[in-house]
């Protein structure tokens, strides 16, 4: 079982072991912006489409890139088996969540659905969940997940892991487009809103952001943590703060998160969410809550896009 440290403790979790070995599907190209609600409406009106001869025709894009929209819908669950999920239809629909993904909300949430069991993206599940350097460079990063897939996958070729660590940084690191010149390909990608990872100094190195984030909602980090504690939990009402940092698949790692940072997001929540409370029993700070955690996760999910949509429609 995969193992993580805190303060040179490893740590387990069971969610490693629901990791596809997956490699370098998305045919070299990072999610775009709206790829996910197209293959969505897509596979909505015809559940065959990756499979057509006119796919190509019907989604406006060459091939590799259907490929990559299919992979990349997959992987963030909005399709499962190339069928609209239960996700995707609450995100996507014309009156769904957030059909454009105009709230960066909705990236945290996608990243880590991306992240959650089942993982079809096993470069993006080391990198955020077992990888352990804050600072790194590009050649660091290549060299930890080619050791990783040796004992994962050791028939992948390195040029695939190589492709999966340059789209990792493509998807993540806002581009230096002013230097280079805007080109289709050099576009962010939208997940570069989220400023979970830094150029450290100069473009060969880089730094992840751990700490509170100013655009990720105190909402999307409780339903984390109630997801969490319902895959981990075994029907138990409460789950201690240092497994929802530290464990290999929690938000803490996912997200990138101090124990100051998902504290305060508990607190934020409870004082509207009667459902949940921060709690401290000799000096052990527990998530406690009353009733089934993944139920609570999808009712708070709810009341935080219905309340985002009465905020724009006043």
């Amino acid at each position: 079982m995969t193992q993580i440290r805190q303060n040179n403790i490893a740590i387990a979790s069971p969610v490693s072991s629901t990791v596809n070995p997956v490699f370098a599907r998305h045919e070299t190209f990072h999610p775009r912006f709206g790829w996910l609600r197209k293959g969505f409406d897509a596979a909505t009106a015809d559940r065959g489409i990756f499979l057509r001869e006119d796919a190509t025709v019907r989604l406006g894009v060459g091939k590799n890139m259907v490929n990559a929209i299919r992979y990349w819908c997959n992987a963030f669950k909005v399709l499962t088996d190339d069928v609209p999920s239960d996700l995707g239809d609450r995100l996507y629909r014309d009156d769904g969540w957030d059909p454009f993904t105009e709230d960066p909300a909705t990236l945290w949430l996608l990243h880590w659905n991306l992240l959650k069991p089942p993982c079809h993206a096993t470069a993006w599940h080391f990198t955020f969940n077992v990888f352990r350097s804050l600072e790194f460079s590009q050649d660091e990063l290549f060299k930890a997940l080619c050791n990783h897939r040796d004992s994962v996958a050791h028939r992948i070729a390195e040029s695939s892991v190589k492709k999966d660590v340059s789209c990792i940084l493509r998807m993540y690191v806002e581009q230096e487009t002013h230097k280079t010149g805007v080109s289709e390909d050099s576009l962010d990608c939208p997940f570069s809103e989220l400023g979970i990872i830094h150029t450290a100094g100069d473009s060969r190195h880089y730094t992840f952001r751990v700490g509170s984030k100013r655009n990720l909602p105190a909402e999307i980090v409780v339903s984390a943590c109630l997801e969490y504690a319902s895959w981990v939990g075994r029907g138990q009402r409460t789950i201690g703060i240092s497994r929802l940092l530290y464990d290999i698949g929690s938000p803490g790692t996912i997200f990138k998160l101090t124990e100051t940072a998902v504290c305060d997001a508990i607190e934020k929540v409870q004082r509207k969410f009667k459902s949940i409370e921060l709690s401290d029993s000799a000096g052990l700070i527990q998530l406690s809550f009353n009733s089934d955690p993944e139920k609570l996760a999808e009712d708070l999910l709810n009341r935080y896009y219905q309340g985002r949509r009465g905020e724009t429609q006043q």
